[in-house]
């Protein structure tokens, strides 16, 4: 064999080593790549994402705190959503019989209200004070006609017509007799008897001030006790102990000032008597 074809020979085998070398070389890079490709997609969508994920989930949160704030805000309207409704609308609400509300003050705003203890003097009967706050639920009253008439549920009522008011919560009438009053020596008002219990010392007559005819939301009346003549009255003396801050609650048979009551919050039965 000559030099010259030893030449000849090497000539392609280091071509072939070097273009064997190349493919190599590529090979493992794509390999790399891929390798890489597939460790990404081992983490989960969340891991990947976790800002948007917990954007979404903030998002979520208070979606349901506003939500949340708002069906509070609405049911603590309580009772009184009716009227205040109505009012706003610029309806004239009626009283009929049935309806639940809150008797207010005119002149010190308080609420006539009741619980479930009794006068440490007098009668020893459930006492009846003046509430100064408006959510308590132990100031709601259920107008009631006086038993043996043709009044039904949904009838108006007229100035001058007896009436009853039945505390809602333990179901007692408001009452009166001539039991001394503890602050002031009036005549005292309690809550007595039951659902089946009645006498004609829950007997009030209802009085209109001014013009009108029949009872009607924010109107100014009186309420005379039928067996003594004492109007419902409270005034500025307050207990100190039982029930402390209340206003008391008396009968007095003049006409004064702090006699005068207004129809307040409460679900008003719209009328239902024949025209």
């Amino acid at each position: 064999m000559t030099r010259s074809e030893n030449l000849s020979r090497r000539k392609p085998s280091s071509s072939s080593s070097s273009s064997s070398s190349t493919p190599s070389s590529g090979t493992s890079r794509i390999v790399y790549r891929e390798s890489r490709r597939s460790s990404e997609s081992e983490f989960p969508f969340w891991q990947q994402n976790w800002f948007i994920v917990l954007l979404f989930v903030m998002a979520l949160g208070f979606f349901a705190l506003a939500l949340f704030l708002f069906l509070s805000l609405d049911s603590d309207n309580g009772p009184s959503s009716t009227a205040s409704a109505a009012s706003s609308e610029g309806v004239e609400v009626q009283i009929t019989y049935g309806t639940v509300l809150k008797l207010m003050h005119e002149r010190s705003k308080f609420r006539l209200h009741s619980h479930d203890v009794p006068y440490g003097s007098g009668s020893g009967q459930q006492s009846v004070t003046g509430f100064q706050g408006v959510d308590d639920g132990n100031s709601y009253w259920v107008v009631r006609p006086q038993p043996g008439t043709s009044a039904k549920q949904g009838d108006t009522i007229k100035s001058g017509t007896i009436i009853r008011l039945q505390h809602m919560r333990t179901r007692r009438w408001l009452h009166s007799h001539l039991h001394a009053s503890p602050i002031s020596g009036n005549l005292e008002v309690s809550c007595f008897g039951g659902d089946s219990e009645s006498d004609t010392r829950d007997y009030w007559r209802l009085l209109i001030e001014g013009s009108g005819k029949t009872w009607k939301q924010d109107q100014r009346i009186r309420l005379q006790h039928v067996d003594t003549g004492g109007y419902l009255h409270s005034h500025d003396k307050k207990y100190s102990r039982i029930a402390g801050g209340q206003q008391e609650v008396c009968g007095v048979r003049e006409k004064r000032a702090d006699n005068v009551w207004l129809a307040a919050e409460g679900v008003y039965l719209p009328v239902t008597e024949s025209k």
